[in-house]
């Protein structure tokens, strides 16, 4: 595709991102902000995967559709994102239901879109590119778009191969020889295989490229019926029987050093993203100059390490941090990280401004945003302590949520 081209192809999509969800499997984090603000990684909050790979990949026309606890993603958005040049046609706006005439709080996915379709008729895309703010992962959406129009198609899936007793929690799709998707299943009970594979099934990634007007027909159709109102559950599996929709697989757009998607809606699927970080060969790529993440940070001064490290240890350490004679192993420190001399801390992510005393042994926790941990104290040692006191998840990972009291 030549720069022209691929120009003239960007300008004429107009991106959506969905970060209205409440995220309760991923609670208490998700207590008092919206799932796409949870932070990750450091220094990132969720959603800067997806707004990184919009800018990355040539998209400047932004809608984030809001809704559940805005106001910690609305100022992230703010502080961090706001480089876009209205004067170039290009932007990054934040949109909350609009509560008109005979609509509600958006009722699924594409009931999301629906309540917004006037932004289409004002813009008039060619193409609508629907993403998610909740994953992990990188990737060209300008090759997928690419493909949705060499194939003419109504709408494009983009699909990623996992094992089938995961796929159980994702939609599934079966396709023929042509990428042609000719049967869709949302959480099925029994997924279908690949052809190659009987151990592997289609996934949809929830990232969805639409031509404008078969979009705008296919919500109105839904809104009258009476529906979930929801992409995998209903647009989507009609469409198969009476459009044309194809599949593109993720690994051909796909810009990590290995084929990397995360949906970290568990916390397990959380502290496991996070440790992916810490790994002897990192799965996921943060450091790529070439498809940078973008953030925002607050001006910390450089971190001051004394760590007395194992030599098989792995630390992500952002700015800010302070680490006092304490041994540190496998685990992720935000931004203005404090802890102190003679404690222990293992497969661990700390989040911003989180404070830890002297001598405490802490393993295999999340520990929420500005949570003070007092001299002495033992995390993640004693399942049965650590049960009445924190939320344990089913993979024993251990969650210390803003406010709680800890003695």
């Amino acid at each position: 595709m030549s720069t022209a081209n691929r120009s003239e192809l960007l300008k004429n999509t107009l991106t959506m991102i969905l970060a209205g969800g409440q995220g309760e499997r991923l609670h208490p984090l998700t207590r008092n902000q919206a799932k796409p603000a949870v932070p990750f990684g450091g220094m990132y909050r969720i959603i800067d995967f997806t707004l990184s790979n919009c800018l990355n990949s040539g998209l400047r026309r932004l809608y984030v559709l809001t809704q559940y606890m805005s106001s910690t993603l609305d100022r992230h958005l703010q502080k961090g994102w706001s480089i876009f040049n209205p004067e170039l046609d290009e932007y990054i706006f934040t949109v909350p239901p609009q509560f008109r005439p005979a609509t509600s709080w958006y009722r699924g996915t594409a009931d999301a879109i629906f309540q917004n379709v006037d932004l289409l008729e004002k813009e008039r895309p060619e193409h609508v590119l629907i993403l998610g703010g909740d994953h992990v992962y990188k990737m060209d959406y300008s090759k997928m778009i690419q493909f949705h129009l060499d194939q003419k198609a109504d709408l494009t899936v983009a699909c990623i191969e996992v094992p089938i007793k995961t796929a159980t929690e994702l939609g599934v799709m079966a396709i023929d020889s042509e990428n042609r998707v000719v049967g869709f299943e949302e959480k099925p009970e029994h997924p279908k295989p690949t052809p190659d594979n009987p151990d592997l099934a289609l996934a949809s990634m929830g990232i969805y490229i639409f031509s404008t007007n078969v979009l705008v027909r296919r919500l109105s159709e839904d809104a009258k019926r009476n529906t979930a109102h929801d992409f995998g559950k209903n647009i989507i599996p009609d469409m198969v029987d009476s459009g044309r929709v194809f599949a593109y697989n993720f690994k051909h757009g796909n810009r990590n050093d290995n084929v990397y998607w995360r949906d970290i809606g568990l916390l397990d699927a959380y502290w496991e993203a996070n440790m992916d970080l810490v790994s002897n060969q990192p799965e996921f790529n943060l450091y790529d100059p070439t498809w940078p993440i973008r953030t925002h940070t607050p001006a910390y001064p450089p971190s001051r390490l004394h760590i007395c490290q194992k030599d098989s240890s792995r630390v992500v350490v952002a700015q800010g941090c302070i680490v006092e004679n304490a041994q540190i192993e496998n685990s992720i420190l935000s931004p203005g990280v404090h802890i102190g001399p003679g404690s222990e801390i293992s497969d661990s992510v700390l989040m911003e401004g989180v404070h830890i005393g002297e001598n405490v042994r802490l393993h295999k926790a999340i520990v929420d945003e500005g949570v003070h941990i007092p001299s002495g104290t033992q995390i993640g040692i004693d399942a049965a302590s650590d049960q009445k006191r924190f939320s344990v998840t089913d993979g024993g990972v251990v969650v210390i949520p803003k406010g709680i009291p800890i003695e």
